[in-house]
């Protein structure tokens, strides 16, 4: 959980951490600075939570590729057809080119704009066209939370089809003992969350020396997490003659800190546009007390069209309180948060995604680099602690110029 900076009042500030402590989210775990207190709410301004959407329908993006005019090989092309792309989305349809030609890419993408197979794509290709120069050569991509580090795995098992290229996932969560294993039987794209992989390197299992390709997914996530350290550690571990990818869904000065630093005259991409934001209906919920909160919710999940719903609380033991409350009133919730075993987490959110249970309870930190289609609502049963984390977590919705609701429960 994050608490807020004890600055001005008046003013949101992102959480100062303290990053030493080992973790439990897959990775070292980043401490807080414990002499700022944590507001309710108090100091945002509830009337920006009130916003009709306008379901405006914008020109459809013209890509200036097909996905045959890339230089795939056959093999790779019969991949993407069978994942079922057909035009290439924005971030792919300018990043690959640039990423073909070795270049170094800063993309600003949201979740759910395609930039995985934007990275995937071209770093497939490279590895199977040096595999006959250099076995050894490997793909580091790093994400900020398990989840979306298993998704891009996922994503890669089915791109990579056919090529006799493995993975491995190293993440929290999951036997740290299975993960040596796979990287003692060689493996070319190697995916995982900061705190692991450096556990890894620590324990002189993960050699990145041979590593010219990396990838920072999500990257100011990483570092609202409190992962900057671990981060400059591993980076600092492949190759001096690396290629070097950055996706952030903003520029922030740490983010620009960093591209300095560690990408040589990068091509700048943004396909960051806020037409999701349109969407979205937003509104609040006034209550008075506990009882009336809740039986509140009851009335916007029983209503028509509250067909998948994302409820966010800041607390994990308030994750679990609201979860058993709504099981015993009959609706198919299920919940995750840093405290759920990684397994169980696999499974609620597949879940989630297939419609076995249409409501889905989360905190902030274990809901990040989710990528879940078709959320028609987004609640927020606890005000969020910043404007950027309320705009983050409504960004689950009204995706793909569908429309999409978002509620926040704020006090009478």
């Amino acid at each position: 959980m994050y608490t807020r900076y004890s600055g001005d009042p008046n003013k949101f500030g992102r959480p100062k951490f303290v990053h030493k402590a080992k973790p439990h989210f897959g990775g070292r775990k980043p401490t807080f600075n414990r002499n700022s207190k944590r507001s309710r709410g108090e100091r945002i301004d509830f009337s920006r939570f009130i916003k009709k959407g306008t379901y405006t329908e914008e020109a459809p993006y013209v890509s200036k590729h097909t996905f045959a005019n890339f230089s795939f090989n056959p093999q790779l092309h019969k991949n993407i057809t069978t994942a079922g792309f057909i035009h290439p989305r924005p971030i792919q349809d300018q990043a690959i080119p640039s990423v073909m030609e070795g270049k170094d890419v800063f993309g600003m993408a949201n979740t759910g704009t395609g930039k995985t197979a934007a990275f995937l794509l071209p770093l497939i290709e490279k590895i199977v066209r040096t595999r006959g120069k250099n076995m050894r050569e490997k793909v580091l991509i790093m994400a900020p939370t398990r989840e979306l580090a298993l998704q891009i795995e996922s994503d890669f098992k089915k791109l990579a089809f056919g090529f006799g290229m493995f993975s491995v996932a190293c993440v929290g969560g999951l036997p740290i003992m299975k993960q040596i294993r796979e990287i003692k039987m060689g493996v070319s794209f190697i995916i995982g969350t900061p705190g692991r992989l450096r556990d890894l390197i620590d324990k002189k299992v993960l050699d990145l020396s041979t590593c010219h390709s990396v990838v920072l997914d999500e990257a100011d996530r990483m570092l609202d997490m409190g992962f900057r350290d671990d981060m400059v550690y591993i980076i600092g571990k492949t190759s001096k003659e690396r290629q070097t990818l950055f996706f952030s869904a903003t520029l922030s000065p740490e983010i620009k800190k960093l591209t300095t630093q560690f990408l040589k005259d990068p091509i700048f991409i943004s396909v960051i546009t806020g037409v999701t934001l349109k969407n979205i209906d937003q509104d609040v919920i006034r209550i008075r007390s506990k009882e009336e909160k809740l039986s509140k919710l009851h009335e916007v999940l029983k209503k028509d069209g509250s067909d998948k719903v994302l409820i966010f609380r800041e607390m994990k033991h308030s994750v679990d309180g609201l979860t058993k409350e709504l099981s015993q009133f009959g609706f198919k919730v299920g919940a995750i948060h840093g405290d759920k075993r990684s397994r169980e987490r696999i499974r609620i959110l597949d879940s989630f995604k297939q419609n076995k249970i249409n409501i889905l309870i989360a905190t902030d930190v274990a809901a990040r680099g989710l990528d879940i289609p078709d959320v028609t609502h987004v609640i927020n049963y606890d005000v969020p602690q910043t404007y950027d984390t309320y705009i983050h977590r409504i960004g689950r919705t009204g995706r793909s110029g569908k429309k999409g609701t978002a509620l926040t429960f704020v006090p009478a």
